[in-house]
């Protein structure tokens, strides 16, 4: 870890919570677990949620009023990486996406009625939740662009629309529906957030989207979806209406530091993994690959990249609690694409040594070699994030 960032809270938490994740969820990764059917593992991993909340260390990012340990952005960030260090790490800690996020945003911007019905068993571990956005028929690199509408009609709104990548829509109680509400309204000013309980009429469950292979269940999925003349009171509003992006670039702010802290946990796992290979697996008598010089380059070039992230995604988390997700708007676009970008190469370095076992389920590396792609495309794809930040770069000079 970076000792610059660390604070007393850290220091005390991390290594407690390292230790609980290398006893307890470092030995349920085996092929029959990382074949992306999460509802395999989800009893045994309800059951350490149990634990976890007898430690005193559940919901690590929620504020004390809603039972958490009210840590600051980089606080929370130094731990994400340690969750991230298993893909169960932060679905046991109650800090997974999409409901960290959704929990965040219930907090501040919705009503009493709608915390009390939704946001109480969110933060309780007690329902799931999921964030309905993406569009088939739409590129997601423009999110303005948008077909869902949601139509007032008496104290209701009528929503209709085809979404998907409704990451963990699958056994979720509600989502938050990205719909345009205002078509008239300036582009980022059409669309707000409604929740949705997903049993509501209309709504239909089409599917969860195969993922390289894995078409996955319950939490770890990303469902197609369809609202159907879907009705729900315009109290479900969070915010206000039209919103809809302003509350989206809030809840991705404090989110792409949740994201790139959680590229650097699996970075460094996959790092440690490839180390400990290296000096054990001989290639002839008395030599193993760590004595190969590409093997050594693999080492290096993996050890100062996954410290070069983690500093920058560290800075960024403290100008954001310090100055606001709008100040820090360059460093964000800039973590994000870096960052995953690290951790792919790094992976790769980490398959690539461990050779035909890398392949396999037999270790970590080949479910996040699967998984992890998509991190170069939600959230913003690369491109994007490449042309916001150098759009902001040139600005001064092209003022000049």
């Amino acid at each position: 870890m970076e000792t610059l960032f660390t604070t007393d809270k850290t220091r005390k938490l991390i290594p407690i919570i390292k230790a609980f994740i290398e006893t307890n969820l470092y030995p349920l990764e085996k092929p029959e677990t990382l074949n992306g059917n999460f509802s395999a593992i989800e009893p045994t991993l309800k059951k350490l949620r149990e634990k976890v909340k007898e430690m005193d260390l559940w919901g690590l990012a929620l504020p004390e009023s809603l039972g958490g340990k009210g840590l600051t952005l980089c606080e929370f960030g130094q731990i994400s990486e340690i969750l991230a260090s298993s893909p169960f790490g932060h679905f046991v800690f109650n800090s997974q996406a999409p409901d960290i996020g959704n929990t965040e945003l219930l907090h501040k911007h919705a009503n009493k009625e709608l915390n009390k019905t939704y946001l109480d068993p969110l933060s309780k571990g007690e329902i799931r939740s999921c964030f309905s956005m993406t569009e088939p028929a739409y590129a997601g690199s423009n999110p303005t662009r948008m077909g869902t509408t949601a139509v007032k009609d008496g104290d209701d709104y009528v929503i209709n629309g085809h979404k998907w990548f409704t990451s963990s829509a699958d056994g979720a109680a509600f989502a938050i529906v990205m719909a345009v509400t205002n078509p008239d309204a300036a582009p980022h000013k059409r669309a707000s957030q409604i929740l949705v309980p997903l049993d509501t009429p209309g709504y239909e469950f089409v599917r969860n989207i195969p993922i390289m292979g894995h078409t996955g269940d319950s939490w770890a999925s990303h469902a197609e979806v369809k609202y159907h003349n879907v009705r729900v009171p315009q109290s479900n509003l969070i915010g206000n209406e039209g919103e809809g992006f302003l509350l989206a670039q809030e809840r991705l702010g404090p989110g792409r530091i949740h994201h790139c802290m959680r590229f650097i946990g699996i970075a460094e796992r996959s790092f440690d993994l490839m180390c400990r290979y290296a000096v054990n697996r001989e290639i002839k008598d008395g030599v193993t690959l760590a004595d190969q010089q590409s093997i050594q380059n693999f080492i290096a070039e993996s050890r100062v990249e996954i410290d070069a992230c983690r500093l920058m995604v560290l800075s960024t988390a403290t100008k954001i609690d310090k100055e606001g997700s709008k100040a820090a708007r360059a460093e964000i676009s800039g973590i994000k694409f870096f960052t995953a970008n690290m951790m792919l190469r790094v992976i790769d370095r980490a398959i690539q040594t461990h050779g035909a076992l890398g392949m396999t389920n037999d270790i970590i590396l080949s479910y996040w070699y699967a998984h992890e792609r998509a991190s170069r495309i939600y959230d913003g794809a690369d491109e994007v994030h490449k042309v916001s930040l150098a759009k902001q770069i040139l600005k001064p000079y092209r003022n000049a």
